[in-house]
């Protein structure tokens, strides 16, 4: 267990190593996490997810699309009890397994919604979420429409997420209702690589989706 930790998750680290455990046991067998990621659950995993908190403002709503095994959402939950997550997945052997977890560790303010983002506009969020789930363009078509106007929508995106926003057609983003994107660094000094987020702010109804620089 990583020291830095207890600094994200504080009292709560004991539910954090619960988590990671049914990761690591029932995540596994039911492959929703691959056996080689068992090891190395903390770092790349969790951490990575728990510094998403230092973005979001106390009680907000957050729903959290295609949640897989619950990153980030159950990690929210877990380290930010004051919020209310909403965890969106199609498939159904994940929306069980998010069930049980969020029984097992007793956080009473997660909802786990089967479906598609799509079924589930809209949702008028605060805070909408996700981690590796659809380039950038398709990503913000489902996202977006999830948050109310003024929310916010946060994609946890690996080391080429200014590559990502680069390959939009710059007007593109005002046509789908969303402010410029930001590229923000989260968890500096916490984790190691801190963790990329591209941030935008859903001004306007809209629903025209993003294009890409190639596109007619």
């Amino acid at each position: 267990m990583p020291g830095a930790a207890e600094r994200l998750f504080g009292d709560r680290l004991p539910l954090a190593a619960a988590y990671v455990e049914l990761l690591a046991t029932a995540g596994v067998e039911r492959g929703l996490i691959g056996p080689r990621e068992a090891d190395r659950l903390w770092d790349r995993h969790v951490m990575n997810c728990a510094v998403l908190t230092e973005l979001l403002a106390p009680g907000v709503h957050v729903v959290d699309v295609g949640s897989g095994a619950g990153l980030p959402g159950i990690v929210l939950a877990i380290a930010r009890p004051d919020l209310r997550v909403t965890l969106v997945e199609p498939l159904e052997r994940r929306t069980v397994f998010l069930g049980e977890v969020a029984d097992s560790l007793g956080l009473t303010g997660v909802v786990v919604a089967r479906g598609r983002a799509e079924d589930h506009a809209p949702a008028r969020a605060d805070v909408v979420t996700s981690r590796a789930v659809a380039p950038l363009p398709r990503l913000m078509g489902w996202s977006l429409p999830l948050a109310r106007l003024g929310g916010e929508v946060l994609a946890l995106k690996g080391a080429r997420a200014s590559e990502e926003v680069e390959a939009v057609r710059p007007a593109s983003w005002a046509r789908s209702g969303a402010s410029e994107p930001e590229v923000l660094q989260v968890g500096v000094g916490v984790v190691d690589p801190p963790s990329t987020v591209v941030r935008v702010v859903r001004l306007r109804e809209s629903r025209v989706r993003l294009t890409g620089r190639t596109s007619a």
